[in-house]
């Protein structure tokens, strides 16, 4: 099986991806996509057969974490782990940062010996991935000014647009369990808003899939309440996405309808886009008492809108009743974490097992992007792996 995966590998143009940033799905093409989910599947099938797939001796992965994280986070250093780098949180808070030290100057300060800079700067909306797209190039330039020996690449743990890494993790579930990415076609995929007691959440996730999914020829559905629609870009990015796999994307305002048939359900809260807009330009602005107005009035409007639960009777009117239930965790589980949430306990309770096993691609999915943006032969460096075959327990 794992011959056969670098096989494949070895067929896909991944010339592109070498010393290349991970930002967003949609910059990548499709033999590229395909190419992180064969290494991914590659790195899981090695390491469940003891063999090391360490490919570093020494180097930094370094973790830049502007919000909290518990799976990106350890996925993030699992990763660094697996392939043999030791990682290093950039903790802003004991940097330079606060006295005035630019993004430039960070980047390069601590790059001289890192490989990759994994970032999560997700809470503004028109901040994260600009500031990616800063560090970024910081480095190139630092490279090529010989101030860098190498070219650290940057992999987006979640910025204000995408949230590339759960969605890949996502679809490498979907592809495990409809058994192969040629299987999505035709599938219908609800991602829908739900409700939560909390009001700040990003659209990143929402987005990124309505970004990826319809790559595949899948049926994909947005449905929120009135006014909480997300980036207007991205939904153009999943109309072409679409128009061009031969798959659909349409948009509703009710979340039985996006239910209604689907075979794969993901019921997630957001903040309304303008919303987010809004609070960035308050923060910008230091109005304290503006947030707290924002954040007041945006609980309300999420109030009106309990309903919107992944509940017993709306699971019951997907595909035979069984279509498969994602999050990218944690969720608002009603009764459990929250009096009132985005699920019902009985719901989550029944796919706790699929969801932990959702979670558990994301390290090999990060693993996958770090790797091919460091060897330009990939499918060569596997297949030494492979046959070196050197035990990671001894």
């Amino acid at each position: 099986m794992t011959r056969e995966l670098i096989r494949r590998l070895s067929l896909q143009d991944t010339r592109n991806m070498y010393l290349n940033d991970f930002l967003h799905t949609w910059d990548k093409t499709d033999q590229e996509l395909q190419a992180i989910f064969n290494v991914a599947e590659i790195l899981q099938e090695l390491r469940k057969d003891n063999i090391s797939p360490k490919v570093f001796d020494s180097g930094l992965g370094i973790s830049l974490f502007r919000d909290n994280s518990t799976r990106t986070r350890f996925s993030f250093s699992s990763a660094c782990n697996l392939l043999g780098l030791e990682v290093q949180d950039l903790d802003e808070g004991k940097s330079q940062i606060a006295h005035g030290e630019t993004v430039r100057e960070t980047a390069n300060m601590v790059s001289f010996m890192a490989d990759i800079i994994g970032i999560r700067d997700d809470m503004y909306i028109g901040k994260g991935h600009a500031y990616m797209k800063e560090v970024s190039a910081a480095v190139e330039a630092g490279y090529r000014e010989g101030v860098l020996e190498q070219r650290p690449t940057i992999v987006n743990l979640q910025c204000d647009v995408d949230h590339p890494t759960q969605s890949m993790a996502d679809a490498m579930h979907l592809i495990q369990s409809f058994g192969g990415v040629e299987n999505l076609k035709g599938k219908k995929i609800a991602m829908t808003w739900a409700y939560s007691p909390s009001y700040g959440k990003p659209l990143s996730v929402p987005q990124g899939i309505i970004g990826l999914m319809t790559r595949f020829g899948m049926e994909v559905s947005l449905a929120h309440p009135e006014g909480y629609e997300v980036m207007p870009e991205v939904e153009e990015i999943a109309k072409r996405n679409a128009e061009k796999s031969g798959g659909s994307f349409t948009k509703t305002n009710s979340m039985a309808e996006a239910f209604a048939g689907a075979d794969i359900v993901y019921p997630k809260s957001w903040a309304p886009f303008a919303a987010m807009e809004k609070r960035t330009n308050l923060y910008a602005e230091g109005d304290d008492a503006g947030i707290k107005a924002l954040e007041k009035e945006l609980l309300a409007q999420n109030a009106n809108h309990k309903d919107w639960e992944c509940t017993e009777e709306l699971m019951a009117q997907t595909k035979e009743g069984k279509a498969l239930y994602l999050h990218c965790l944690p969720a608002d589980i009603s009764g459990v974490s929250c009096q009132a949430g985005e699920v019902a306990a009985s719901v989550f309770d029944r796919y706790r097992v699929p969801l932990y096993k959702e979670a558990s691609y994301k390290p090999y999915i990060i693993a996958a992007m770090i790797f091919l943006s460091k060897f330009n032969n990939p499918a060569d460096k596997l297949l030494s792996l492979l046959e070196q075959g050197t035990p990671r327990i001894r």
